[in-house]
Order: structure tokens, then sequence, then C-alpha cells
């Protein structure tokens, strides 16, 4: 047997053993979980629903005792005979199983998800953010002379989404003045508002927009 002949015939038995090994430590953990644990961790992880014989072929299990134990799931996470139900729901849909909200929780859900991702600021919002980020502290009456528009609405929303924040108050006027937020500056990836890029290079003529750049 020539030298090439022996390196095969070692790398067809690493691969044999590799494939020997995988097999054994999946027989070991399906004897080592029930079925239900089986199954709950495939749906977990499940991007679309799963047929119960593609749920049998993965836990190696007859079909018949796959859909006895989904159907106990499904009661379980219903709260039959143990009191309310779960949050999620084991429903069927398209031929197969997945978790889902419940519908109850929905609204819930909806009203997380919609501040995890809020939408993106208008154009409006965007020129005033960067009013008061380059010239903070700053007046709403400031901002307003400005932009020449009126920006209460605006300012409100960059206060609700925690993009700005009330810093003092003018002395003379007693009117609230406003500066960016740490939750801004985290999201520029920047530490300190002296960090920000000089504006005058992005404007068509320097000496137009602010008088001056301000921090």
């Amino acid at each position: 047997m020539s030298v090439a002949e022996v390196d095969s015939a070692v790398s067809v038995e690493d691969v044999d053993g590799e494939a020997d090994s995988e097999a054994s430590e999946l027989v070991r953990v399906r004897e080592a979980h029930t079925l239900a644990q089986q199954l709950e961790a495939l749906l977990i992880v499940a991007d679309e629903p799963l047929s119960v014989v593609a749920l049998a072929t993965a836990t190696d299990r007859p079909v018949r005792e796959v859909r006895a134990a989904i159907n106990a799931l499904v009661a379980d996470f219903d709260g039959v005979g143990s009191g309310s139900p779960r949050g999620f729901e084991l429903r069927e849909v398209a031929g197969g199983y997945r978790f889902y909200v419940r519908e109850s929780l929905d609204p819930l859900v909806a009203d997380f998800v919609q501040q995890q991702t809020p939408s993106k600021l208008s154009q409006a919002a965007l020129e005033t953010l960067a009013v008061i980020a380059y010239r903070q502290p700053i007046s709403r009456g400031a901002i307003a002379s400005i932009r020449a528009v009126n920006v209460d609405s605006v300012v409100r929303t960059l206060l609700g989404r925690g993009l700005i924040t009330e810093v003092g108050h003018d002395p003379e006027t007693t009117a609230t003045l406003y500066g960016t937020s740490d939750t801004l500056l985290g999201h520029l990836g920047i530490s300190d508002v002296s960090e920000l890029p000089p504006i005058a290079p992005l404007l068509d003529d320097g000496s137009e927009g602010f008088d001056h750049e301000q921090f």
C-alpha cells in the first residue's frame, strides 16, 4: 500500500470515528431527556412550523408518540387541569407546530416591540436635533428662531425619545434650556459633544446656518 493510500485510509477512519462519536452523543442526549423536553428544544428554535413527521425524525420516535406528546404540551401550555395558561402557546399552523405569543398578550408585545424599534426621526426632528447639539444649551424659542418654524411638537418628540434633556433655565427669560442626552451620545458612538464633527464644512456656505459652532 502506498503512502497516499495509507493517508487516505487514515482519513476515512478519522471521519468514521467522528461520525460514530457524534451519533453516540446524539443517542446519549435523547436518552437523557424526555420526549417533551426534546420537542420543546426543537420548537423554540424553529423559524417555521414543524410537522409531526419532522419532529419524529429529529427525535427518532414514532409519529404516534410525538403526536401524543405534542397534544400534551398544548394542553399544558393552555393550562388545562393545572391552572392559568402560559404566556405563549403551541399552535398548529400550516401543517406544523410552532410557539406563538398568546393572542391575549399581543397588545403588550406590540407595545414593547415598538419601544425597542422606534420609527425613524423625521427630517424636521433631525434638523432640530442638530441645532440643539451644536448650540446647546439652547431654548425652544432660539431653536425656532434658527429654524424659522414652530418646534414645540418636535422638541416633545425628541424629549420622549430620550435624545435631548432639560439642562437648566435661561437666567434672563427663565426659558427652559435643552441639550443632548447621554443616550444620543451613545447612539452616535461619542462620549462628549466636543467630538461632534465641525458643521461648517457640511454647509454650502460656512457663514450660513449657525452663527458659530458652540458646545
